[in-house]
């Protein structure tokens, strides 16, 4: 039996050399799924994205989907693509173990936790918003680790900068008046320790969520519980916001960020997860 892959649409294109198409999963010219493929909004047209690859209930576990997801590396390749990325839900098991076998790679995952009683903060820990000042200072120091956060895990200099800018520019376009943004500063016993960035959000529901866009804690304050603290003030502040849910992202290797997530009752939501196409 041959697996192709059968355009449904003409191939759509924008200025900035980005691409898209959807196409049917055949096999000996009968449609048994689909896949959606596009070049990556954030990293530009040499990088390429799985956006959906479904294979109808009935055809399954018979390989289709491995070959489908193949064929479109190589529709991707062709593109001009350098790599692929994809995202995979946290209860898709099948899909993980698919991309797993496949060589992707787990680069971050997206986690949440649902919000029923607004936290404390620990005896000698007080929270505060940012000053001016400090929003300087901590833009350029938070820009640059975020870059250098997607440079270990595999992408490329050029692309890394230039989405911690555009992720910056458009997440904080209005500085520390940026609307539904909430940036501030703990303290413990008088001394400051680490900041927090909380965004909130419409939900699917239309209610407000809250998403921990960035936490940090001060390189001689850390292992002394301040991380903690602070997602317990991102909880709070969430909650007092009207926030039901908190979400945020963990890039894989952080294990401390990811156990202290894991032990205040966070859960994967969805892995993102990139391959380079040789």
């Amino acid at each position: 039996m041959t697996t192709t892959l059968r355009p449904t649409a003409s191939e759509q294109r924008t200025p900035d050399g980005g691409r898209s198409r959807s196409y049917e999963v055949c096999v000996n010219s009968r449609p048994v799924g689909r896949t959606d493929l596009a070049t990556d909004r954030r990293f530009g047209p040499r990088v390429g994205r799985i956006v959906r690859l479904g294979i109808d209930a009935r055809d399954r576990h018979r390989g289709r989907g491995t070959v489908a997801a193949l064929a479109a590396e190589e529709v991707l390749r062709g593109w001009g693509c350098e790599r692929v990325e994809v995202s995979v839900g946290a209860d898709a098991e099948v899909a993980l173990g698919l991309a797993g076998a496949l060589g992707y790679v787990e680069r971050n995952r997206t986690m949440a936790k649902p919000l029923t009683v607004a936290p404390r903060l620990p005896e000698g820990s007080r929270a505060r918003p940012m000053t001016p000042d400090e929003f300087v200072t901590w833009e350029e120091r938070a820009r640059e680790a975020y870059a250098r956060d997607w440079i270990a895990r595999g992408v490329p200099e050029d692309q890394a900068y230039a989405k911690a800018d555009d992720d910056h520019r458009s997440a904080l376009a209005d500085g520390l008046a940026t609307p539904d943004t909430l940036m501030s500063v703990l303290e413990h016993r008088g001394t400051v320790v680490g900041s927090l960035w909380l965004r909130l959000r419409a939900s699917a529901t239309g209610g407000p969520e809250a998403y921990v866009f960035d936490v940090e804690v001060a390189e001689e304050h850390r292992g002394r519980g301040h991380g903690r603290s602070l997602m317990l003030l991102a909880e709070a502040q969430a909650l007092s916001s009207g926030a039901r849910r908190l979400g945020l992202n963990v890039f894989a290797g952080n294990t401390p960020a990811l156990r202290l997530y894991e032990s205040l009752g966070y859960r994967p939501t969805e892995f993102h997860l990139y391959k380079a196409l040789l």
